[in-house]
Order: C-alpha cells, then sequence, then structure tokens
C-alpha cells in the first residue's frame, strides 16, 4: 500500500493467488477510497488460481469523464462548423 506521504494511483491492478490475503488487500484499498472497477478475472497456473481486480479512485473516474465530455463537444463544434446542411449519409 502507499507510504501515507506518497500520492495515491488513480489506477491500480492488484493480482496474486486467490487467497485472504489477496482479498484483504482488496479490502484495505476500498478502505482507503478505491473503487472496483471492472469484473474480477481469474486463470489457473497449474498450481495456484491467480486473481486480477482493477481498482480505481472515484475522483479519477470523474476526472476521466469530463475529459471525455469536453472531447466530445469539441468535436460536436468541430463537425457542426464543417456540416453545411447539405451532406450524403
Amino acid at each position: 500500500m502507499p507510504e501515507p506521504t506518497e500520492e495515491k494511483l488513480s489506477y491500480r491492478l492488484v493480482t496474486g493467488p486467490d487467497t485472504r490475503e489477496f482479498c484483504e488487500r482488496i479490502s484495505t484499498a476500498l478502505a482507503e477510497g478505491y473503487v472496483l472497477h471492472g469484473s474480477p478475472a481469474a486463470t489457473f497456473n497449474g498450481t495456484d488460481v491467480i486473481v486480477a481486480q482493477a481498482i480505481v479512485l472515484p475522483a479519477a473516474i470523474a476526472s476521466a469523464d469530463a475529459a471525455v465530455a469536453t472531447a466530445v463537444d469539441a468535436l460536436d463544434g468541430q463537425l457542426d462548423e464543417e456540416f453545411d446542411g447539405e451532406g450524403h449519409a
């Protein structure tokens, strides 16, 4: 887990054997403000089940959503300027 003075990453992929320790790592991250992102993944390496779970900070999702909305608005405005109403579909 990050040191108290270390800035938290917006996105993390937590991986490891499917053990209590893995679940504790996810639980700790949730307690630190992360949220689950997507479904967990699991595979078998011949000996152990290995799992992965993406986690993100909610602020990172809001920031990414705002950036996408801004980009879409800019593109929409650009398309409006280029389209003169007489085009072909």
